[in-house]
């Protein structure tokens, strides 16, 4: 398992990274020139080409090897991130922010058409009882990945030149093309023979709904992160209105927090591996969930209705912080057992239908998270910070009473 898991493991964290720059890096920056919460979470929509994954799964399932897709989409991310190497900075900033824009498109394209190849691979290759530590691996990797290109990134930035950012980029993606391509763990089951491929027509959603347990678990993916990722999208950016620095605020959303959730993540494995049942481990996470989500509204209300601000040492501030870093170690518990159960799911489709079938479940996931994080900001803005939050906190009860209903063949 091992074998398996250590070249899986490298595969995410560089998979993560786009995701940090774009999430850790962007909004705070761009917060602080003056930009409002609306325009803030309207830059989310860079994040486009993941939403249609489904375009190109039936392609991974049907042409060449995942391996070979895997390879090819991870060495064109690193010729992306060379052209980005070759914008000079103040371009990129100012006249040449529509082509920083176009380049950032096409990193998410290549990223989303790898995510395709990776998650692929990583069903068809780990065992039932494997899922668990296989999750485990791919949420923190990722997050670890997200966070080094977020967070540390953020607090580098002040020596770190746009040329040597995305240079380093570029040589870790190729190196990255290169274990994918050679890793012996990495080996690929057989595949289906040609007239087992899908195609693009209305029989293959239908095939792909009539896998047991889809349509629950494409429901539950949906809206088991409206609440947290509208409230993870808003809350730092409450902190800088009401005095936090962009270094602090880079520290403890960008690493700190990120650390939590990959603490919340490795937790969870922890406890599959020890054969904690998936579903009821879930309806625990998310109660916790949904009460540090309480906690921090409370918090929130006391900020916005008193007008307090963020001193440099106040007791205020440290329970801010800790109410960041404790949402996101419960999100961490939640995203791993969720991903679990989307990946149990997608073994029980047929081979030739694995990748169609698990891109469907990551892109309801992922449209579940943007959908918030997207309109967050203009919730708050026109009904108020706490209407908005309320409305946050009523969402991400939804969650627990989609779980009454699940189905036996994902317990």
């Amino acid at each position: 398992m091992c074998g398996k898991l250590l070249p899986l493991a490298s595969l995410y964290l560089v998979q993560g990274l786009p995701y940090g720059l774009q999430s850790g890096l962007l909004p705070t920056l761009l917060r602080a020139r003056g930009l409002s919460l609306t325009q803030v979470g309207l830059a989310k929509v860079l994040y486009a080409p993941w939403l249609f994954k489904l375009v190109w799964a039936p392609l991974v399932d049907a042409r060449g090897s995942v391996r070979a897709w895997l390879t090819l989409s991870t060495v064109a991310l690193g010729l992306v991130c060379g052209l980005l190497a070759a914008l000079p900075p103040a371009e990129a900033g100012q006249a040449g922010l529509p082509v920083a824009a176009a380049l950032l498109l096409l990193l998410n394209l290549g990223a989303a058409v790898q995510d395709v190849a990776l998650d692929t691979l990583a069903v068809q290759l780990l065992e039932p009882a494997e899922l668990g530590p296989g999750n485990t691996v791919q949420v923190v990797a990722y997050k670890l990945g997200a966070a080094l290109a977020g967070g540390g990134l953020l607090a580098l930035l002040p020596t770190l030149s746009w040329p040597r950012l995305f240079l380093l980029l570029a040589t870790t993606y190729w190196l990255a093309a290169a274990l994918a391509w050679t890793a012996p763990a990495l080996r690929q089951p057989p595949q289906p023979h040609p007239s087992e491929h899908p195609h693009y027509t209305l029989r293959l959603l239908q095939d792909v709904l009539a896998v047991p347990g889809t349509p629950w678990t494409a429901g539950f993916v949906l809206t088991y992160k409206l609440g947290e990722q509208g409230a993870s999208s808003l809350f730092p950016l409450v902190l800088l209105d009401h005095g936090a620095s962009t270094p602090e605020l880079g520290l403890w959303n960008g690493v700190g927090a990120v650390a939590c959730s990959i603490a919340g993540s490795s937790l969870a494995g922890a406890l599959l591996a020890r054969r904690w049942q998936l579903l009821p481990l879930l309806r625990s996470v998310l109660r916790l969930r949904l009460g540090g989500l309480v906690c921090q509204t409370a918090l929130l209300f006391h900020l916005d209705t008193l007008g307090v601000s963020l001193g440099p040492s106040t007791l205020l501030k440290g329970a801010a912080l800790l109410s960041l870093c404790l949402q996101h170690f419960l999100g961490g518990l939640v995203t791993t057992a969720t991903f679990t159960v989307m990946m149990r799911c997608s073994q029980l489709a047929p081979r030739a239908l694995q990748a169609t079938h698990y891109s469907l479940l990551a892109t309801l996931e992922l449209l579940g998270k943007l959908l918030l994080g997207a309109l967050a900001g203009a919730l708050a803005d026109s009904l108020g910070l706490c209407p908005c939050f309320s409305l946050l906190v009523t969402l991400s009860a939804l969650p627990l009473l989609c779980l009454s209903l699940a189905p036996s063949s994902l317990a």
